[in-house]
């Protein structure tokens, strides 16, 4: 979702030059690779996601990045506890001590990623500015991540991003180290919402990186009406009926329905599941198609006139055409997160803290809101943004209360088979 030397990555329009790091002394930073196969393969592979196009890079949208990086978001929680119970977890050594007199040329962390989620040339850059050798892995989906992770405790990697419930699964296996925020000088940045969401028992787990919500994307040049109501997706108009797309993964599948009955995004009861079931299988004959890749593009040709779609990746579509608009319907939606997570395995974690308060500085930060098209929780980040950009994308800068209302997905532990099951039910039917 963010760019590459060749699509731009290290480029920014704010005071015109890229900046990720600090000088070397004090302040710590780093940032990670390893080249290794995760040991545990995942139970369920998601649709896939990976790098928004740039505004300046549109023509071609559709890249291998850009696919395996919805994966990884599509996966979102339903399956963390199946896949963490399955590969068996991990115990963490008990962590050292930071030492703020750490001497950051000594020390070198890992951190894994999606691809094409921050810029390439981050390693080059925190090796010159502050001394600590970067190394960057990639994992294609929320699964991966879980594989690497367990399949030794966390060894070998030390910093990760991943989707809110995967960290919360993470943090509930001990394998997460609790964030001291005080160390983060830029954490008071970061909007409140966002951060509560990383707490668990009075500990923090996480620090936000970019957040959204789920809502209809649509053509505004082909519908009679702006929609406003998950109904306009799930029983749509006789002229929009095959002209509409849903999400296929088990969260986002059954989210439409979910908030349409006026039930929780994180319900476990199965009662009110049969009932998001028979909707689905309702709505199902007025479908175009189920899709989590290439709704937006289905969009842009007009095949689709209506599509359950993410508020960044609606943004991919605007940047082709205008007249695609996004909304987030009047019974609400669900609010995600993606943070980054210090692992309690962790040797280098003075560098990690490093690397973490560094993407939050403002300037840094505001390079993910403008390459990845998602809004990040942090406003002076988002005030950096250039006017052009907000013009074009309505739904960054603002700290929209229609998102913010929106409620925080969340593991729902052995509930997951539950949502498995439906959808595969549901789509086989």
């Amino acid at each position: 979702m963010s760019r590459g030397a060749e699509h731009g990555t290290g480029r920014t329009e704010i005071e015109g030059q890229f900046r990720i790091f600090p000088a070397k002394g004090k302040n710590w930073g780093g940032q990670g690779i390893a080249n290794f196969e995760p040991t545990c393969k995942s139970l369920r592979q998601g649709p896939g996601t990976g790098a928004a196009p740039h505004p300046d890079d549109v023509e071609n949208p559709v890249t291998k990045s850009l696919l395996r990086r919805s994966t990884a978001v599509a996966a979102l929680g339903t399956t963390a506890a199946v896949v963490l119970t399955a590969c068996g977890g991990g115990t963490a050594d008990e962590p050292a001590a930071l030492d703020p007199d750490a001497d950051l040329t000594q020390q070198t962390i890992v951190v894994s990623n999606w691809e094409s989620y921050m810029p390439e040339d981050i390693a080059e850059l925190v090796k010159d500015e502050t001394g600590a050798t970067v190394k960057v892995t990639h994992h294609a989906t929320n699964e991966d991540l879980v594989a690497k992770v367990t399949a030794g405790g966390g060894d070998g990697l030390d910093v990760i991003f991943g989707t809110a419930p995967f960290l919360e699964a993470f943090a509930k296996e001990g394998l997460l180290e609790p964030i001291d925020t005080s160390l983060l000088e830029n954490w008071g940045e970061l909007d409140a919402l966002a951060t509560d969401g990383a707490v668990i028992d009075g500990e923090t787990y996480w620090a936000p990186y970019t957040w959204g919500t789920t809502g209809i994307c649509y053509r505004e040049d082909l519908v009679d009406e702006a929609p406003n109501s998950w109904y306009d997706l799930l029983t749509p108009a006789d002229e929009y009926k095959g002209k509409v797309t849903m999400m296929g993964t088990d969260r986002w599948a059954v989210l439409p329905a979910q908030k349409a009955l006026g039930f929780s995004a994180n319900t476990t009861d199965e009662a009110e599941m049969a009932e998001v079931k028979d909707l689905m299988l309702q709505a199902k004959p007025n479908l175009l198609a189920y899709d989590d890749n290439t709704f937006y593009e289905r969009l842009i040709s007009g095949e689709a006139v209506m599509v359950e779609a993410w508020d960044g990746w609606c943004n991919y579509g605007t940047a082709e055409n205008d007249n695609i608009k996004f909304v987030v319907p009047e019974e609400g939606s669900d609010l995600f997160v993606d943070g980054m997570a210090i692992l309690k395995s962790s040797k280098s974690k003075e560098a990690a803290y490093a690397f973490i308060d560094t993407v939050l500085k403002p300037e840094n930060h505001a390079w993910a809101a403008e390459n990845i098209l998602y809004n990040v929780p942090n406003q002076a980040a988002l005030d950096l943004l250039p006017d052009e950009l907000l013009k074009t994308y309505d739904v960054l800068g603002e700290r929209r209360p229609e998102m913010l209302e929106g409620e925080a997905l969340t593991d729902v532990g052995d509930a997951a088979s539950l949502y498995t099951k439906i959808i595969t039910e549901v789509t086989a039917s």
